[in-house]
């Protein structure tokens, strides 16, 4: 397990509340696995308010559940939950991509680029730990300029609560390269200000990618 060193400079719930995401989405957690208060805050070198304080959010976001006498527990998803996820994103990621593309600066496509980048770096030196949250950054990058805050969190939430399986998909799936391609056309239809076709496009490279899941997942319980 990963030793902790003691927060100091975040506000100690925030901080407490992105470390314990980034360690349930890296699948350090494992699904339906304890969270216990008096462990946490003393691998953290805090009181128990803050860690109870993240635990709170993070039942919140979806990614763990506070059930009585039980405690925190890493929350389970069934792959029909993934799927209707990832319907919801494809619905609400194509409207808001034709919403921001016609404010999109070059500073905003300037940072899709870098975290485009970036991804393909992780993808070819398979560091599976942050696909999920390059891929995440990637997206939301292209939707900020929306100004939409309530449907950006919400499509994030979405994010979080499928970022295992998005790296699931694009490993065992073998469809690295697809990825790299798909964001990349995602982007220079972002730049060439195609509204319909960019938002046409996403709906499709979500969704296949829960169809190409979903086939790798029958094919290894047949």
């Amino acid at each position: 397990m990963t030793i902790m060193q003691p927060i100091k400079r975040q506000t100690l719930t925030s901080a407490v509340t992105e470390s314990l995401r980034k360690r349930i989405l890296s699948g350090e957690f494992a699904d339906g696995q304890q969270l216990r208060q008096e462990a946490l805050s003393n691998e953290y070198g805090v009181s128990r308010v803050p860690v109870r304080e993240a635990l709170r959010q993070l039942e919140a976001e979806g990614l763990i559940q506070i059930i009585d006498h039980k405690g925190a527990l890493v929350s389970k998803l069934s792959f029909e939950d993934v799927l209707e996820f990832l319907e919801i994103r494809s619905q609400l990621e194509s409207a808001l991509l034709a919403a921001s593309i016609p404010r999109q600066t070059e500073d905003d496509l300037a940072l899709a680029q870098a975290t485009l980048d970036e991804f393909e770096e992780a993808l070819q030196s398979g560091d599976v730990r942050h696909w999920g949250e390059l891929n995440s950054r990637f997206h939301l990058a292209l939707y900020r300029s929306a100004e939409r805050p309530n449907t950006l969190a919400l499509i994030e939430s979405l994010h979080n609560k499928t970022d295992r399986y998005t790296r699931m998909q694009i490993l065992f799936t073998e469809t690295m390269a697809r990825a790299h391609e798909e964001h990349s056309r995602l982007l220079r239809l972002c730049r060439e200000r195609r509204v319909e076709e960019a938002a046409e496009f996403i709906r499709f490279h979500i969704l296949s990618a829960g169809r190409a899941l979903e086939a790798y997942l029958q094919e290894q319980s047949a």
